[in-house]
């Protein structure tokens, strides 16, 4: 592949950590015994992506791969909180696909511009203001913040075109769009000179406008990974309509028919789905056709067979260039918007050990349960949802936290902390 053009990268991220609270009692000349007054710790940074549409390749992501967004500030005296981390930004090319790289599912499609959160922030620890009672006036502990988020991601470049221009190598796709767009594609006379997409706008008539995509050559075996077109031929699934230029001239020594349709079964291997996309055939280099030839009617009448639209055309002399625009206007009118995909990324359980060591300390009538596996789970758990209260109930119940605190004399109604987790015991 070309260095210049990455389209698919494997990347880290992991959120900040929450800072942790404060203990902390309030001192003033002629104010006795002031109480606690240390406050929270901050919010870890989130990570988030962001659409930047003066991006067009992953490029970025190849050499540095991993983003981590900045913890929590620690929360200080005088009930001052820490200062949230700051979110930690990263910007894609419109129609990036982000995946999770164990399953391969799809977590978002950064294709409608807005800003989407990927691994959130770890929540703040309290400060003792939090844990004092009328028995309990001097709490001399607080809390540590919690772990941001963290995954493994795929980022995955589909280009959003309207119109895909496909083929061969050198059968004139970067002449075409260099003529009916402000696109200024590297054209040359040699085999894969596209060697990344080039898209352009091409502007029909006031308020008539669509994007199109020159994918670079496709040849015998793309869909298997031979070539260039392997690596492309993702970014023709989002193509409303595919233009296929054919060299009906035979510079290259290839018969048009058989390109044709040996593209189309790349593409039909590639994706049943994507074969069947409405599509254009173009006989390119007409200006160059040897007098007699049968190539030109061959081709047409395939395409006919085919049911497709079928125009005569020389992008270099741009003859036949404003017809075929007219008619990729026209059909993309009554076809179906540029696709976008659904999530399907469905949050595992937390992996939880939760042999390793658990401190539990009574104070007056309140419970402090820490450990490094409990405040993990903490941290990985949603509470708004009933599910992930009930996976919490579990893993508490079978690592035998709430028998050792029945064994310790736990009573109906006391307070049990977990971090920032606060909660009334029930039998």
């Amino acid at each position: 592949m070309a260095a210049s053009f990455v389209d698919k990268a494997r990347i880290t991220i992991r959120a900040g950590s929450g800072g942790n609270g404060a203990v902390a009692f309030h001192r003033e000349k002629y104010v006795a015994a002031g109480g606690p007054d240390g406050g929270d710790g901050g919010r870890g940074g989130s990570v988030v992506f962001s659409v930047d549409d003066n991006l067009s390749t992953l490029m970025d992501f190849r050499y540095k791969r991993k983003y981590v967004a900045p913890d929590g500030m620690p929360g200080q005296g005088k009930r001052c909180n820490g200062r949230d981390g700051d979110t930690l930004v990263i910007k894609v090319p419109r129609g990036t696909i982000i995946r999770d790289t164990e399953s391969g599912a799809i977590m978002h499609d950064m294709s409608t511009g807005e800003d989407w959160v990927a691994a959130r922030g770890g929540r703040g620890g309290w400060g003792n203001i939090h844990f004092a009672t009328p028995t309990r006036q001097v709490p001399r502990f607080a809390k540590p913040g919690l772990p941001g988020e963290s995954h493994d991601i795929t980022l995955e470049l589909k280009l959003l075109a309207d119109v895909g221009l496909i083929g061969f190598p050198n059968v004139g796709k970067s002449t075409l769009l260099s003529v009916v767009s402000k696109a200024h594609p590297k054209i040359a006379n040699y085999h894969f000179t596209t060697l990344f997409p080039n898209l352009g706008v091409v502007y029909v008539d006031e308020g008539v406008s669509f994007v199109m995509a020159d994918i670079p050559g496709i040849i015998e075996g793309a869909s298997e990974g031979a070539g260039l077109g392997h690596d492309f031929l993702r970014h023709i699934d989002r193509c409303r309509l595919l233009v296929h230029l054919v060299d009906v001239s035979g510079s290259e020594g290839r018969d048009p028919v058989s390109d044709l349709d040996t593209i189309n079964s790349e593409l039909r291997e590639y994706s049943p789905e994507l074969a069947e996309r409405r599509q254009i055939v173009v006989a390119n280099k007409c200006d160059l056709l040897e007098e007699g030839s049968d190539k030109l009617s061959r081709l047409r009448a395939r395409a006919e067979e085919l049911g497709c639209p079928f125009f005569e055309m020389s992008a270099a002399t741009h003859a036949g260039t404003h017809e075929l625009i007219g008619e990729c206007a026209k059909l993309l009118r009554d076809l179906p918007p540029i696709q976008s995909y659904e999530a399907d990324y469905v949050p595992p359980e937390p992996k939880v050990e939760s042999a390793g060591d658990l401190t539990i300390e009574k104070d007056d009538d309140m419970w402090l349960v820490e450990g490094p596996w409990l405040q993990r789970l903490v941290a990985t758990v949603n509470f708004s949802d009933y599910e992930s209260r009930m996976f919490f109930d579990r893993i508490l119940r079978e690592s035998g936290v709430f028998a050792r605190m029945e064994e310790m004399g736990v009573k109906d109604g006391d307070t049990v902390c977990m971090y920032d987790l606060m909660f009334e015991y029930k039998e």
